[in-house]
């Protein structure tokens, strides 16, 4: 007998901006991805509720928020969750294949998938290098071209296409398809590193961009604190200003490698449409999103763990099976990763687990009733001070520093790119008032020093990404870290 119910492809990036799609705007190509929307549905206001790797990918296999995941930062610790999404699949009958970039500790640690075929960036829990080196020589390195895995450098690819990571994931992806139980409807977690850093696409993607008239990069009115000038920047700053030069090639090597990504993820669409068998693209659910973003210098800032759009706002995709009878094109509710996991179970007839946050997407595509607004935030990284909590309903955001007290408040129906903080205008006074209670009440009764119910509370710099006695960290055993 034939199991009739979806399958289900994740297909995940690394550090995307959500403003760095086609449907986003014109400045990104990705004409594969956007044609989606003809399909599916389109959330230009998405978030990360952790904008850094490990915490929000325990948030999308979790759909748990932060804190309710274990983390509120960047933490390299063992995860102890049993519900995890690919858990819960596999316990209800899907075959569970993940393939490429993880930042998931064990390194090789199943996490509820069958089969894990990785791209870790260590010896030993890298099957991408080892492959690389079987195919092209001893010496061959993914990052032989000398751009930093966290830098702002960038140039074209220095080996032949067909040797890149992102070609290499979608063909490990297709080899999994092909070997999979075709009994069973499966779920499939393909995940790229990039376009995070190094910046390198394969050239002719390189040419796409490097001579393109690119928008400007967003400044703010209250960014100066950050305009850090510097003769000769580390790769790897966090802040600073880079001329502009080096600016166009950072931005156009990321660019360019989102529009790599986007034809690798036709050529998986076209392959299950062609070669995989009869149907097997139109009886998928697709679901395309990433962990974070990247500041690409917006506001004189780099990388990753900030509340503002560039880090935080991130691109959420649907493609429905075909014959489903739902709405198609964008929708403006708020949403987050910790929707991920309850709509891929919605799809797929499984009830979500208990503990649950986040809320099938599927509800907001049927104009059900939803959340009011996202919450996220990070512990303190690259320096003490930029710890922050944020809140969004993808019109307004507030930002709170919990370590020096200091807010902000954007107008993003107006003012997408944060040029203007509205926190210090007495125009504003009652919208900031209604964010900061709102923040009051999102945090009073975890009890971990933000909130007391009445007041925001400051905290010491130096706190950790880690929710202490969380069973997430512990696995039900107290005081195990």
């Amino acid at each position: 007998m034939s199991d009739e119910r979806p399958n289900i492809l994740l297909f995940t990036t690394d550090q995307h901006r959500g403003d760095h799609i086609g449907l986003a705007g014109p400045t990104v190509e990705t004409p594969n991805l956007d044609a989606w929307i003809n399909h599916g549905a389109y959330f230009p206001n998405a978030y990360t509720e952790i904008p850094s790797t490990t915490g929000a990918r325990r948030v999308l296999h979790s759909g748990k928020g932060s804190h309710d995941c274990g983390l509120i930062g960047y933490s390299s610790t063992e995860w102890f969750e049993p519900e995890t999404l690919a858990a819960v699949l596999a316990r209800a009958g899907y075959h569970c294949i993940n393939v490429g970039w993880r930042n998931m500790h064990p390194a090789r640690k199943l996490y509820g998938f069958h089969t894990v075929i990785p791209h870790d960036l260590r010896p030993g829990c890298d099957d991408y290098w080892d492959w690389l080196i079987a195919r092209a020589g001893p010496d061959a390195h993914e990052r032989a071209h000398g751009c930093d895995a966290n830098g702002w450098v960038a140039r074209p690819w220095h080996l032949d296409e067909r040797l890149h990571p992102v070609v290499w994931a979608v063909d490990v992806a297709l080899d999994q398809l092909a070997r999979r139980d075709p009994t069973r409807p499966f779920f499939l977690w393909v995940s790229l590193l990039r376009p995070h850093s190094p910046y390198d696409p394969p050239r002719f993607f390189w040419d796409l961009y490097i001579d393109r008239e690119l928008p400007p990069i967003a400044v703010g009115d209250w960014a100066a604190e950050n305009d850090v000038p510097d003769a000769h920047p580390d790769q790897g700053i966090w802040r600073g200003r880079l001329t502009d030069e080096q600016n166009r090639r950072m931005r156009a090597g990321y660019m360019a490698g989102i529009t790599h990504i986007d034809y690798q993820l036709g050529r998986l669409e076209q392959a299950l449409a062609r070669n995989l068998g009869r149907g097997l693209r139109q009886d998928t659910l697709w679901v395309f999103t990433s962990d974070h973003g990247d500041m690409m210098g917006d506001h004189h800032l780099h990388r990753k763990c900030y509340a503002y759009e560039g880090s935080a706002r991130v691109p959420m995709v649907l493609r429905y099976p075909e014959g489903w009878d739902l709405p198609r094109g964008r929708f403006g509710a708020v949403a987050g990763l910790q929707d991920v996991m309850p709509t891929i179970l919605d799809a797929a007839g499984v009830e979500a687990p208990a503990g649950v946050t986040g809320r099938s997407l599927l509800d907001a595509v049927r104009a059900r009733p939803w959340r009011e607004f996202v919450h996220g935030e990070h512990s303190p990284i690259y320096h003490g001070h930029n710890a922050m909590q944020y809140l969004t309903d993808g019109r307004t955001k507030y930002i709170y520093f919990p370590i020096s007290g200091r807010e902000q408040l954007f107008d993003l129906t107006d003012d997408r790119r944060e040029l203007h903080d509205l926190a210090g205008e007495p125009g504003a006074a009652e919208r900031l008032k209604m964010w900061r209670a709102r923040l009051i009440e999102k945090l009073a009764g975890r009890g971990d020093g933000f909130s007391d119910g009445k007041k925001l509370l400051r905290r010491q710099p130096g706190y950790g990404p880690v929710v202490e006695g969380h069973p997430a960290n512990t696995g039900g055993q107290p005081g195990r870290a």
